[in-house]
């Protein structure tokens, strides 16, 4: 595997990527790694080719906020497995957005899968593995200090911003938009930004020409579900994505 140019020390690994230093201070290396994970990790497996998926779609997506004004960390992609992308201090705090009732929603609630959600619903967690990544409410968010009013607000308006753009996207290429996770972070000069990644590994996506509720799952859920064709299914969203979205940029 081609390492990105002047590659540092590993300042991170998460269960999906690894993060490195490089020679410039205001750029650092992201490796997408084939590691599938569930359940806070508790079910493991490598699906061989799903971190160059991840990867390129990532870029793809991001590349497609910048286009309509959506700031994120993303510079660009460099091999298959690598993007460089601008450091933040991520916000601890998980934002989900809800476009169609599914997964912990169903179980936390007397809704029924499939049911849509309007307006979208905002979801907020605290990111600890250790406690499990519990739902935040309001009162719990204020009382942890994570953020403040204004930068709440922001928050806010930046995953909605999020959520109209790529729904519309996915849309085109016949896709639903079920519900998506991302993090947020602020870069060195104070702006908030889109960071990690943007994949079917973040995103529930449903084949909208499919009525079957497994055959038209698009994303992590095959894996948590034994559903077999993770591999497959990303790369359909690839497919999809790229057929309608300029080739990403290469980094450098």
């Amino acid at each position: 595997m081609t390492l990105p140019p002047a590659t540092g020390p590993l300042l991170y690994e998460g269960k999906a990527k690894r993060v490195y230093a490089t020679d410039q201070v205001d750029v650092v290396a992201v490796e997408y790694k084939d590691d599938a994970t569930a359940f806070n990790a508790l079910k493991k497996a490598q699906l061989l080719g799903k971190g160059a998926l991840n990867c390129r779609i990532s870029a793809l997506l991001f590349e497609h906020l910048e286009r309509l004004g959506v700031p994120t960390h993303y510079l660009g992609l460099h091999g298959d497995h690598w993007m460089m992308v601008r450091p933040v201090r991520v916000v601890p705090v998980e934002v989900v957005v809800r476009n169609v009732a599914a997964g912990s929603l169903c179980r936390q609630m007397p809704i029924t899968a499939g049911t849509p959600l309007d307006p979208p619903l905002l979801d907020l967690y605290y990111k600890d593995d250790a406690l499990g990544d519990p739902l935040l409410s309001e009162v719990r968010l204020e009382r942890l200090q994570l953020v403040t009013s204004a930068q709440m607000e922001a928050i806010r308006d930046l995953a909605y911003r999020v959520n109209d753009a790529l729904r519309q996207l996915f849309a085109e290429v016949g896709l639903e938009l079920v519900d998506f996770k991302i993090e947020l972070g602020f870069t060195g000069a104070g702006a908030l930004v889109v960071a990690d990644e943007i994949s079917p590994d973040t995103c529930r996506l449903w084949n909208r020409a499919v009525s079957d509720a497994q055959e038209r799952i698009l994303d992590k859920d095959r894996f948590r579900q034994d559903l077999g064709g993770v591999v497959e299914a990303y790369g359909e969203v690839l497919k999809r994505v790229q057929g309608v979205c300029p080739e990403p940029r290469v980094y450098g």
